[in-house]
């Protein structure tokens, strides 16, 4: 009888190789995949339209360990569906977005991002530089999840006030408050800075919009991590034209890459990252702590104890 498969979609070092064979010795562990593997593929680690239809043709596949936090990129119904378990690697890149996040705010407030520009042109000009202070400031976390509450902790010694929105208003250790995602618009007003952590969702679809971008204050930063659809980029256009707020950080966007013709590259008022919020050193040593916990459960009684996602609710 041939032994199930365990399918890595993704090079990953010898030791954990290793790890995975000893947890589950009835398993076949492959990088390399023939049409007929595929077939008797029970586990696919990450996942690629390559291999999708294969896949989802097969009755044999029972678990996809997503590589990353989004999911909104995989067949969710077809999974449903078919009982196809999934889980992500949500917490992974935590503590590198939160850095990320608050380089940015450092820079921005501090006038590093104008100071780089003016060495560039060997322009000597302390009064070009505007400068303020982040601590004080009142910062909105869209997304009170792993990163939220990471950013949360991290930013906290820098005396910044830290509220946070979810969709229940569910209360959240290390926030002053929390709210519902429906009361959004009411709470942006008071904000100095407001961060989308949000995953990709039919709920979450361009929630960053005019009507959020028009009440937030005239001195405020946006930043957005979380997925590029949750913003209406036309309306944040718009929103940065009017000078609706004072300056955006985006390192996602609803089109990879940001064609050259976008608008959003000429403004003076924004950064942009190319989707580099996330890169995490020692990557393969932080997902597979989730991968390893949830294969261990999984031999034992094919359930996942880590970071199952709700297929009906996307994260």
């Amino acid at each position: 009888m041939t032994k199930p498969i365990i399918f890595l979609q993704k090079e990953f070092r010898t030791e954990f190789i290793d790890k995975i064979q000893a947890i589950a010795p009835n398993y076949q562990i492959k990088t390399d995949i023939t049409a007929e593997d595929l077939s008797a593929v029970e586990i696919s680690v990450g996942w690629t339209k390559q291999f999708s239809e294969q896949l989802l043709a097969s009755d044999q596949l029972k678990w996809v360990q997503s590589i990353s936090a989004g999911v909104d990129y995989l067949p969710l119904k077809e999974f449903s569906d078919q009982n196809i378990l999934l889980s992500n690697g949500s917490g992974i890149h935590a503590l590198s977005i939160s850095e990320h996040i608050i380089g940015i705010l450092l820079s921005y407030y501090r006038g590093l991002n104008q100071s780089i520009k003016n060495q560039e042109r060997k322009i000597w000009d302390q009064g070009a530089i505007s400068y303020d202070q982040l601590a004080g400031k009142n910062l909105l976390v869209v997304g009170t999840g792993h990163i939220g509450q990471q950013l949360s902790k991290s930013i906290h010694s820098l005396g910044v006030n830290v509220y946070g929105i979810n969709t229940t208003g569910h209360s959240v250790d290390g926030f002053v408050e929390t709210y519902s995602i429906k009361n959004m618009a009411k709470i942006v007003p008071e904000m100095d800075i407001v961060v989308g952590i949000l995953p990709g969702t039919h709920e979450t679809y361009h929630i960053f919009n005019s009507d959020i971008f028009e009440k937030m204050k005239k001195s405020a930063v946006f930043i957005n991590v979380g997925r590029g659809d949750t913003v209406h980029t036309k309306e944040l256009i718009t929103a940065l034209e009017k000078k609706n707020f004072a300056f955006a950080a985006l390192d996602v966007f609803e089109e990879e890459p940001l064609p050259k013709e976008n608008p959003l590259w000429i403004f003076d008022n924004v950064l942009i990252t190319p989707h580099i919020s996330g890169l995490t050193v020692d990557f393969q040593n932080k997902f597979m702590k989730i991968f390893l916990t949830n294969l261990k459960s999984y031999v034992a009684n094919k359930e996942l104890s880590v970071n199952q996602v709700e297929l009906d609710r996307g994260y």
